[in-house]
């Protein structure tokens, strides 16, 4: 860049480097109400001019023909407040010389999308504290709560402004505010911490990275050295909980002062925080104009439109519940259909009997109820049979009317309706019509006698010790008791239960109650042939209810039972990660196949012989073995974690992972591994995949598994393909008549608590990285624990994440070629980028994870869905 100016004066300057040249002349003295030109000539030949407007106490820009945003930044710098035009002139020399000599980034764009970017990306406080006048009135509310004579504690500034999960980041910021304004003490006044709350809520710029670097700067020296870089950097990854990256504070503080610091002066200044905090917001502003518009566009028509006519809200809402639920409703309905239809059927069968003159509506009652609870015994059996399910929506088109991916929850509302005829036929015989019989007259218990006898019963035992009684009891209870350990509250060991009761709740205590089911089917059986009121076996259905669903579910248990026999597994691979996250890689059985997205059954005899468990299979069908990721959060997974950790030993340096145990030969120190068996696969939502050109995958910690699985699978697509093309190009002929694969695109969006979760994917993230050429693979990490990209205790994160990816191509807080981003994703946005990327396409989303985000999802698909022109079909893993 060449700048030139020619005055009829006296003074003048020049500076030059060696590659690009920065020279600056200026001449004249410095009188007031004069205005000057100055033309400067860029790399490109062409010509800048700008008008200065000099007074005696002030200098302001008049015009800037040609140039760009830069040009107006440096320019901006004469209206500073330096003690003489030539300061000021000199500086903006220094600057430029600077920018066109600074060969690491590319040149800054100052923009006004590029500041406001950076601006909005360097924030010092949370969103739920704000910036405004209300913001204030928090923080004032709070130092009258917290304040000691008038004055606010350092330890106390935290809670005070709002930063209770940073309480060392926020000391250091107190540290910060204090030495620019010289004030030695360990507590501020009130006017004080006004003073502290504007700056820290200070919009601009220039403000907030001063900030940032008075925090850096501990000797307010106007330098960093290394060694605060790397004080700040621990302090950073403190706050944020990334372990891994405090331990390589040094490395990373050595890295950082490598790039800003070329010319190892030993420091590095504000500047050049200054250029590294701009240049990716700039970066990532580059969007074309089509984007923007189509992006604009979509905002505009995604705008929620209030219907103010409740009737029309009304029947809008329930026109969308409709539009997402038919499946479930209809089946539903029908469910529901039968079994009103059934009850009203004894009800008025038992209405024209003689025992309606003695116990009236209560047999009738308890008749109606028993005839739904016979129906709906033999279907609980059928959501279960995973087999026969598993082919149904894999060999069949019934799924297209049938949705079996919600067999579970079917499952427990079919349960709720044995509850319910449990409760009516029991309730009415127990407490209505048996003593309405012990208290009936001779003349209306002789019709009577054929049923109990020639004697009438003489009291309430008489119908408890029978056969039909005593079967009746013992079925309530153990129907009580498994209903009971399956609700969440216990299965999960949500309460806070006294240690000997807690032993009696969980996983184990719901699976075991759950097979009471075998006595009570028995036992059942036996109630429904003993029966008071009806003696000719042919109105006895209770057992041409169930002949068909127990045998199917008994053929079921027979082939598992079979089939887990000789699928014992031998192990490959064991690793023990962060987040207790234990990885097994096992051998793939002879003509076991499965699909991405499916899932296995897991049995460890050294645990339990009897007890199966059901995980994801994150390997993808053309590997060569099988592998699961299991997190220990109850106690047979944490059992089974235990006893694979006395196999392992600590990893290496080149190995992911804390302990690790790979293909180990049979060694005498080592305890031997533990019997494994499998049995499976079995459809799940996931599988889904292959339907769609699109996929849009959300995965929440662990709930990434069978995802990975979809993932390695596309990506071992894309290597097929690539070998097809070469093998066609040598050959000349194509041998290949697979089915061609559909997915065309990917989005894969993982979300998790704690940088060590990265580690347990880390392979196929680089693997992707390294093999999708074409960019058919979107991935996106998050972090959750690290601060939003924007607040002041990730920012250097931000920084030293920009500076190590550029250079190594390596994430610092993943660890992989895949850039972590901080904090949640926004999912509007996330579809938004999406439905742009894939006009009038359909794109299957599939989410595995907390129940928390499915409501969110789902709205989102549905509203997108009908405002867009891309169509968003929502499947979630249910087990």
């Amino acid at each position: 860049m060449e700048i030139q100016e020619n005055q009829q004066e006296s003074w003048s300057e020049a500076e030059s480097t060696d590659s690009r040249s920065s020279r600056v002349g200026f001449s004249g003295p410095l009188v007031s109400n004069k205005q000057r030109n100055g033309r400067f000539k860029d790399d490109d030949g062409e010509m800048v001019e700008i008008t200065l407007d000099v007074r005696d106490d002030s200098v302001s820009v008049q015009n800037i023909r040609g140039g760009d945003s830069e040009t107006v930044f440096l320019a901006s710098r004469l209206e500073k407040k330096p003690t003489s035009l030539s300061a000021r002139l000199r500086q903006v020399s220094m600057e430029l010389k600077r920018m066109t000599s600074f060969k690491t980034f590319d040149k800054v764009d100052r923009s006004k999308s590029g500041a406001a970017r950076a601006l909005q990306g360097f924030k010092f406080m949370t969103k739920t504290v704000g910036t405004d006048h209300e913001g204030w009135s928090q923080v004032e509310n709070r130092f009258h709560q917290l304040a000691l004579d008038g004055k606010l504690p350092k330890t106390r500034f935290s809670h005070c402004i709002g930063m209770n999960e940073s309480k060392e980041f926020a000391g250091e910021l107190f540290d910060a505010l204090a030495r620019r304004r010289g004030i030695a003490a360990a507590s501020i006044t009130k006017e004080e911490l006004r003073e502290f709350w504007e700056q820290i809520t200070d919009q601009s710029f220039d403000s907030r990275l001063q900030t940032f670097f008075d925090m850096v700067d501990k000797n307010a020296d106007g330098r960093i050295t290394e060694e605060e870089v790397k004080e700040i950097i621990g302090l950073s990854a403190s706050a944020n909980k990334l372990s891994n990256l405090q331990e390589r504070a040094e490395e990373y503080a050595a890295l950082i002062m490598e790039e800003l610091d070329p010319s190892n002066l030993g420091y590095i200044e504000l500047y050049n925080l200054e250029m590294l905090l701009l240049q990716a917001p700039a970066q990532s502003a580059h969007i074309t104009t089509d984007s923007r518009v189509l992006s604009q566009m979509l905002s505009d028509k995604l705008v929620p439109t209030k219907e103010h006519n409740p009737m029309k809200r009304a029947f809008r809402e329930l026109t969308y519940f409709m539009e997402d639920n038919w499946k479930r409703i209809w089946i539903i309905a029908l469910w529901f259909s039968i079994c009103v239809a059934l009850f009203t059927w004894k009800f008025v069968q038992y209405k024209h009997r003689a025992v309606f003159h003695i116990m009236g509506y209560c047999v009738t009652t308890a008749k109606g109820g028993a005839e739904t609870l016979k129906f709906n015994m033999a279907l609980i059996l059928l959501p279960v049979c995973r087999n026969t399910i598993t082919w149904l929506r894999s060999r069949t088109q019934l799924g297209m009317v049938v949705p079996f991916d919600d067999n579970i929850n079917f499952h427990k509302v079919i349960a709720l309706g044995i509850a319910i005829g449990v409760g009516l036929h029991a309730i009415s015989h127990l407490t209505c019509d048996f003593p309405r019989l012990l208290h009936a007259t001779d003349e209306e218990y002789e019709p009577m006698k054929q049923f109990f006898g020639d004697e009438r019963p003489n009291n309430y035992w008489w119908f408890v010790k029978g056969t039909e009684g005593w079967t009746g009891v013992v079925i309530v209870v153990l129907m009580a008791i498994a209903f009971i350990l399956a609700q969440p509250w216990f299965r999960r060991n949500r309460l806070k239960l006294p240690i000997l009761l807690k032993k009696l709740t969980g996983f184990n205590a719901f699976w075991y109650s759950h097979h009471l089911f075998v006595i009570v089917y028995v036992l059942f059986i036996i109630h429904g042939y003993f029966l008071y009121l009806s003696k000719k076996w042919y109105n006895k259905t209770t057992w041409m209810y169930l002949a068909v669903p127990m045998i199917l579910y008994g053929c079921e248990r027979i082939l598992r039972a079979f089939r887990s026999g000789y699928k014992s597994v031998r192990i490959l691979k064991v690793a023990v990660y962060p987040g207790n996250v234990l990885a097994l890689h096992v051998s793939k059985p002879q003509g076991f196949k499965y699909t991405s997205g499916q899932y296995i059954y897991v049995n460890c005899s050294d645990i339990s012989p009897f007890e199966w468990h059901p995980f994801s299979i994150t390997s993808a069908p053309g590997d060569e073995y099988i592998s699961v990721h299991i997190r220990t959060l109850g106690d047979w997974t944490s059992q089974l974690k235990g006893i694979f950790a006395k196999a392992c030993q600590p990893a290496n340096d080149d190995q992911s992972g804390l302990l690790r145990a790979d293909m180990l030969p049979a060694k005498p120190s080592l305890p031997r591994m533990p019997r494994l068996r499998i049995d499976g696969p079995y459809g799940a939502p996931a599988q889904d995949y292959k339907n769609y050109e699109v996929l849009l995958l959300v995965g929440l910690g662990i709930g990434a598994t069978p995802l990975i699985s979809i993932l390695k699978d596309v990506l071992n697509n894309i290597k097929q393909q690539e070998d097809l093309e070469e093998g066609v190009i040598e050959n000349g002929i194509k041998n290949n008549k697979k089915k061609p694969f559909a997915t065309k695109r990917a989005y894969f969006y993982w979300v998790t608590r704690e940088q060590g979760s990265f580690e347990w994917f880390k392979g196929v993230m680089n693997e992707v990285a390294e093999n999708d050429k074409e960019g058919v693979i979107e991935l996106h990490n998050y972090c959750t624990s690290v601060y939003e990209e924007g607040d002041a205790r990730s920012a250097l994160i931000t920084m030293l994440q920009s500076i190590h990816h550029a250079k190594n191509g390596v994430d610092v807080v993943s660890e992989t070629r895949v850039k972590t981003h901080f904090a949640r994703p926004n999912w509007r946005n996330v579809y938004k980028h999406v439905a742009l990327k894939h006009p009038d396409k359909r794109v299957g989303v599939f989410y595995c994870g907390t129940h928390g985000l499915v409501g969110e999802l789902r709205k989102l698909s549905l509203d997108f869905s009908r405002k867009t022109g891309t169509k968003f079909d929502f499947h979630k893993e249910n087990f």
